[in-house]
């Protein structure tokens, strides 16, 4: 059990294992996607602004490339390792299978904490890291996106680096780059905006008014901050709100508006602060444990776990962020009769846009945001659908559901392809 938590790779492996199982996936598929196609680690230099230099790890795995070119995000954090990028990778193909677009799953990321970086350190670690990775890159084989502590700037050095060492402009070599440069509009709500709808279409299902909806988000950057603005929008009473600072609770609503004009004139984004009549500052415990309709883990892996799973009082949960549920507490939770939107569903509006921008950078024909917003809903609502539809025919929680739907894609295409040579 203790093993499952620290390693998500081994999570991943086991959500997996779980759906082959039900699916009688022959061994001879299984060895094939139960680990990734392609790992690549680097170690790589960068002068700091003192005139030292430093050497940090970054990582991109590519986990199957049987439904095409691999799509999957770049994260800088301090605990990135090389479980967790493998799982990342492995999540983004089923994630990709699901929502049925022609990605496999990749993922990418640096030991670092940006917030110690100024922003020329923080460019040529992007730009080194960049040329590091570059054997893997293209339009055609992988295609990076931002993730924790990484954005719109970032990827746009990126590209120019990639770019450079082309001798032209690549705009679809990456996605979640700015618009002025061929990013895509509604990119950066993509994710947000796909777990607003999730939240909408569960509450449809279970007959629940969304505006009797009382939502907990952890986490508030641009998945949560976003999820918790458009929910808000919606009429959903925004309860409680936390991020590294630690968490923010109103009985009678947050005013989400007010936080997130707060955060863009603090440093880092951040919460710390604020404070408003009737908020609560509470601990980041005590926020996933709130009496609740509707909890959005929209943080860091393995947030609900056996631990505390028993003391979660949320109806719902939507998972915003990758990976945010233990496999031993998601048995507890389901006992429990808590419906569980997993990462896979709930947080693939990003990689939907994403694909989106690939294709308008692919054509150099852009869309109107409406009509991005539009097909995004009608992707990830339509895999919703499917997805429910799968559990309740075969009474099985919406997790495991989507898990079959989206291995049994995978498996598909890799027999079609069969083993070269």
């Amino acid at each position: 059990m203790a093993s499952l938590q620290r390693n998500p790779f081994l999570i991943a492996q086991h959500q997996f294992d779980t759906a082959a199982d039900l699916l009688d996936l022959p061994s001879s598929i299984r060895a094939v996607l139960r680990v990734p196609q392609r790992e690549l680690t680097v170690n790589f230099p960068v002068k700091m602004d003192n005139g030292s230099v430093k050497v940090f790890t970054g990582y991109r795995v590519q986990h199957n490339l049987g439904r095409g070119p691999v799509k999957g995000g770049i994260r800088y954090h301090p605990d990135v390792d090389i479980n967790e990028v493998r799982a990342l990778a492995m999540w983004m193909t089923w994630k990709c299978a699901l929502v049925n677009i022609p990605y496999g799953g990749a993922k990418g990321g640096v030991i670092v904490d940006p917030k110690f970086l100024s922003i020329s350190e923080l460019e040529r670690l992007t730009r080194r890291f960049a040329t590091e990775i570059s054997v893997l890159l293209g339009p055609e084989k992988d295609i990076p996106a931002p993730d924790m502590n990484t954005n719109a700037q970032v990827m746009a050095w990126i590209m120019d680096t990639i770019s450079m060492h082309r001798g032209y402009t690549v705009p679809a070599v990456i996605t979640g780059k700015p618009v002025n440069i061929g990013g895509s509009l509604g990119r950066v709500e993509a994710t947000g905006r796909g777990v607003m709808l999730m939240v909408r279409e569960a509450a449809r299902r279970l007959n629940r008014p969304l505006d009797s909806l009382r939502i907990v988000v952890q986490g508030f950057g641009n998945v949560g901050s976003t999820a918790a603005h458009l929910l808000d929008q919606l009429g959903c009473k925004v309860v409680g709100i936390s991020d590294a600072t630690g968490g923010y609770y109103c009985g009678r609503g947050l005013d989400i508006a007010a936080m997130r004009t707060f955060t863009t004139q603090h440093s880092f984004r951040l919460l710390e602060g604020y404070d408003a009549p009737g908020v609560e500052r509470i601990s980041g415990t005590e926020l996933l444990e709130l009496d609740c309709d509707v909890l959005i883990p929209a943080a860091l892996e393995n947030q609900i776990t056996d631990l505390n799973a028993l003391r979660i009082q949320a109806r719902m949960i939507v998972e915003g962020a990758n990976g945010p549920t233990t496999p031993e507490a998601d048995q507890i939770l389901t006992e429990r009769g808590v419906t569980i939107v997993p990462d896979i569903l709930a947080n693939a509006g990003g990689v939907i846009v994403s694909y989106f921008e690939w294709v308008q950078g692919l054509q150099e024909f852009f869309w109107h945001e409406e009509d991005v917003n539009d097909k995004l809903e009608r992707i990830i609502v339509g895999a919703f659908d499917q997805v429910w539809t799968i559990a309740e025919e075969r009474r099985l929680p919406l997790r495991t559901a989507a898990y079959l739907l989206a291995v049994e894609r995978v498996a598909e295409a890799n027999v079609t392809r069969g083993v070269y040579p």
